[in-house]
């Protein structure tokens, strides 16, 4: 570039920003290394894009070129740390460039987005795309942002960001394929929440060899250096103490982490979800989770597809109650929305209340789901992607299903499966979390896969078979067909 150091002196990007000190802390921290557990709402992403950029900067100031990589949990993710952080930075470095060359024009920049295919050692294609989003300045520097998991963490060598690392699934298996990636002397960032202990964020933020710098910024930290925010209004208004310890005071929660993180929860809340006064006629999934006659919950979670967004419209609950009652309160939901898919929970005292459903809406609109450990992972991982992307919409402050649908963790069996679990005692059971999980497995698109049962001696005698009662007979990541 034909601009002198002169016209933009190294470090300037504090003449465009005003940070707080512990900002202004981890940016002079240069080290290869470095690691941040810091507060939600605390400015971390923006601060550690402050670091990407500055460096970008540097580099096209001396006529070379670098280029850094951020890896975040999901596509959506990646997007918005682009376009929140990095890109309006850039722009307003290169406004300065502007005014050091007396309003010639900034130089320009090339803002791209792109889909990749990933390729095996031994030269195959994986048969799925994975979509890039990058700013390259005049000199050739580069900021890449791509969605988190083992395959896009290969192949490339650059400095390398981990944001919420936290929260990317197969933590591990992102470590390892990621870290040869930058051993040519690149540098590592690595920024979250806590979010349980079984992540290899945990086991980064709590190694003693001494190869890491380490950054810990409370919510009381931030605030005691200029953060403006409210802690005590925050508490309140997240209604959950563990949530607080962990994600504001950064406390190790002692059990696996959430299922569903509060940003998740929160950002998908939505002006009118959850008023049945607000249905449009759109198709409507119902998810069931049944309940015996004890003090379980029961509850009907009623979702309408707007636009390829499950919008709750209703839900439903009912503590200590009959079967009866039970189908009563489904049959009003039924002439309410003439539902296309409902989804029940068919384990134990759910078999009868599904094959009541079943009788009365017919078995095309019923789906009876037994909760075994893989058919919950199928559900779970149906619901977080649904969060991750941003296609389903919730009641805004509803603090019970709030509560419930962060209540579930996930834990490893002693054979190495996956466990979802809602604490006991409480006002639920992760009732409601299901309830959900059920009415988005029931717009999914799929076919339960139904076994063949011979009518044997339950065929009529006039010798028309009686019909009988379709279950699932596997997992529901095996289950194929589309209606």
């Amino acid at each position: 570039m034909s601009v002198s150091t002169q016209a933009l002196k190294k470090g300037s990007l504090g003449t465009v920003i005003t940070w707080l000190p512990y900002q202004l802390t981890w940016l002079k921290d240069k080290s290869r290394f470095k690691i941040g557990k810091m507060t939600r709402q605390g400015g971390k992403s923006f601060c550690s894009a402050g670091e990407i950029v500055e460096d970008c900067i540097d580099h096209e100031i001396e006529g070379k070129k670098t280029h850094w990589v951020v890896l975040s949990r999901g596509e959506r993710q990646a997007v918005e740390y682009m376009q929140k952080n990095c890109i309006p930075m850039v722009k307003a470095y290169y406004k300065l460039f502007a005014a050091a060359l007396k309003n010639a024009p900034a130089p320009p920049l090339k803002e791209v987005e792109y889909t990749f295919d990933r390729e095996m050692p031994d030269g195959s294609i994986l048969p799925v795309k994975y979509k890039a989003h990058e700013i390259t300045l005049p000199n050739g520097s580069r900021i890449t942002a791509l969605p988190a998991n083992p395959d896009t963490a290969r192949g490339f060598s650059a400095n390398v960001l981990l944001d919420e690392f936290a929260f990317h699934a197969d933590s591990r298996a992102i470590w390892t394929a990621l870290f040869p990636c930058i051993t040519r002397g690149y540098k590592i960032r690595v920024i979250s929440t806590p979010n349980g202990k079984n992540n290899k964020f945990y086991e980064l933020m709590t190694e003693t060899d001494g190869v890491w710098s380490k950054h810990i910024v409370t919510i009381h930290d931030a605030i005691a250096m200029g953060l403006d925010v409210d802690a005590d209004e925050l508490k309140a208004g997240l209604g959950d103490d563990d949530a607080w310890d962990q994600e504001y005071e950064l406390k190790w929660a002692d059990g696996a982490g959430a299922v569903i993180p509060w940003d998740d929860i929160v950002s998908c809340e939505m002006e009118g979800a959850g008023d049945p006064k607000g249905f449009t006629g759109q198709t409507i999934y119902v998810g069931n989770d049944i309940a015996g006659q004890g003090g379980d919950l029961w509850v009907a979670i009623v979702t309408e597809d707007v636009n390829d967004t499950l919008v709750v419209r209703e839900i439903l609950t009912e503590r200590k109650a009959t079967f009866a009652k039970q189908d009563e309160l489904m049959d009003k939901l039924e002439l309410r929305y003439k539902f296309r898919k409902l989804a029940m929970d068919e384990t134990g005292m759910g078999a009868k209340p599904v094959e009541d459903a079943v009788g009365r809406y017919g078995a095309s609109r019923v789906i009876g789901v037994h909760f075994t450990q893989q058919n919950k992972q199928d559900m779970v991982q149906l619901l977080q992607k649904k969060f991750q992307d941003k296609r389903i919409g919730l009641p805004v402050g509803d603090k019970l299903l709030r509560a419930d649908l962060h209540s579930v963790k996930k834990s490893k069996n002693p054979g190495g499966s996956a466990s979802y679990k809602a604490p006991t005692g409480g006002e639920s059971h992760g009732d409601r979390f299901w309830a959900l999980a059920l009415a988005i497995y029931a717009a999914s698109g799929t076919l339960v896969e139904y076994a063949y049962h011979s009518a044997g001696k339950n065929a009529d005698p006039k010798g028309a078979s009686k019909q009988r009662r379709v279950r699932t007979s596997s997992g529901l990541s095996n289950i194929k067909g589309a209606y």
